[in-house]
């Protein structure tokens, strides 16, 4: 009888998060994009179509994942959406020769993206964590940007040497080696599901029950409220700069350091979750981005458009970490996958929303600066919600952790 050490179980988080639904479905879409219209002669909105479609069914789609793996353990779902994602991927190198199988392909692979988002990583990770779980969150959530960081770079490779149909051949080969092994050797399940050992019932509410707890909908409508403020402002950051000036190559460039503070946001959330009380950790994310969003109302140099991408940039990237963080202390574990489905559903809706939001007040007022001060608005609004959560509900028990380092393995 072997035991484990809990810490092996963030580091598989990383790698699989690494190849997982952000970075390999939606931050290469980018790369595809012209290699696939020139081809084909599709529009590049028609084309984008399909990312749009794949995200909003794995928004559909997470809730569900969430209440198998509460049922069946995280492994029983995850390996099986890293292997449909992969021959998803496959599908569309050989069969995506229509805008119509394009978009078909794309809603399948995001139907299999639900047990790849970071909900399962986080559920393994809150079971396994007490003390200690802002650190271990922070950590594993930190593989989103480094994909988001190495895997564009990877597929840009393969579309230059073995074009765009070898390169989604390529990321499948990734995804399945990476995620498959990653999540095969390292990430275990829960150590509530051994119920021999006799360990006490998770605590915590069913979905049904935090649907309708209030603490629930000021989590929702908070997190769907960041989401929508910074990613809509991430995503119409390029274009704003060159409107006031700025040349597009530095427009890019101030846009780079966006993936590194989502890692920064991500380690820091998590190191200050385990010393400061959560709602003040989040406020504080929260806002950051607000002093990002003044700089870009100030019509800034590129000097300063980069400091306030960073800003923006770091309250986009803790609020995975502060999602499973909060979802864990005031709802508890009991149904963590289901809740955390609902969770990141409201959370993928304000990020689909952010960037609609931005280009119809763009197309309506010829500036984005109405929507910069609404937005700012939003995060004040989401940051005055985290501050009316209260107590703990489920607050750190003295000794949980020490416990889960020497659980017996549940394989």
């Amino acid at each position: 009888m072997k035991t484990i050490n809990r810490w092996w179980i963030v580091v598989g988080s990383v790698f699989g998060l690494l190849v997982g639904n952000g970075p390999i479905m939606q931050f290469t879409f980018g790369v595809f994009l012209l290699p696939v219209t020139s081809e084909f002669g599709w529009s590049r909105s028609t084309t984008s179509l399909a990312l749009v479609i794949g995200l909003c069914v794995t928004a559909l789609c997470v809730p569900l994942a969430g209440k198998l793996a509460d049922r069946h353990g995280v492994r029983a779902v995850t390996l099986p959406a890293i292997t449909l994602f992969a021959l998803a991927m496959v599908a569309l190198a050989f069969l995506a020769d229509t805008p119509a199988k394009f978009m078909i392909i794309y809603a399948l692979m995001g139907i299999a993206a639900a047990g790849q988002t970071p909900l399962p990583y986080a559920k393994a990770i809150a079971a396994w964590f007490d003390d200690k779980r802002g650190l271990a969150l922070g950590v594993a959530m930190s593989g989103v940007g480094l994909g988001a960081a190495l895997v564009p770079q990877f597929a840009q490779a393969l579309v230059a040497h073995v074009g765009w149909r070898g390169a989604y051949v390529g990321l499948a080969a990734l995804t399945f080696v990476v995620g498959f092994t990653a999540v095969g050797l390292a990430v275990r399940e829960p150590p509530h599901r051994a119920a021999a050992d006799g360990l006490p019932a998770l605590p915590g509410l069913t979905g049904r029950q935090a649907l309708r707890s209030p603490l629930f909908w000021k989590l929702a409508i908070a997190f769907a409220g960041v989401a929508l403020a910074t990613n809509g402002v991430i995503a119409h950051v390029v274009p704003l700069l060159v409107d006031r000036g700025i040349a597009a190559t530095l427009a890019t460039s101030a846009l780079g350091f966006a993936g590194l503070a989502l890692i920064g946001g991500r380690l820091l959330a998590g190191f200050l979750l385990d010393r400061i009380f959560a709602p003040y950790v989040a406020a504080f994310f929260f806002l950051v981005p607000v002093a990002g969003i003044a700089l870009l109302l100030a019509n800034p140099s590129p000097a300063y458009a980069a400091v306030a991408v960073v800003l923006i940039g770091l309250g986009l990237g803790a609020e995975v970490d502060l999602i499973a963080f909060l979802l864990s202390r005031y709802l508890g574990l009991k149904s963590f996958g289901e809740i955390y489905g609902y969770l990141f559903a409201a959370f993928m809706a304000g990020s689909g929303g952010g960037p609609y939001v931005m280009g119809l007040v763009f197309d309506a007022t010829g500036s984005y600066s109405s929507a910069l001060a609404g937005l700012s608005l939003v995060l004040l609004a989401s940051a005055m919600l985290v501050l009316r959560l209260g107590a703990y509900t489920y607050p750190r028990q003295n000794g949980g952790g020490n416990r889960s380092e020497v659980l017996q393995a549940a394989h």
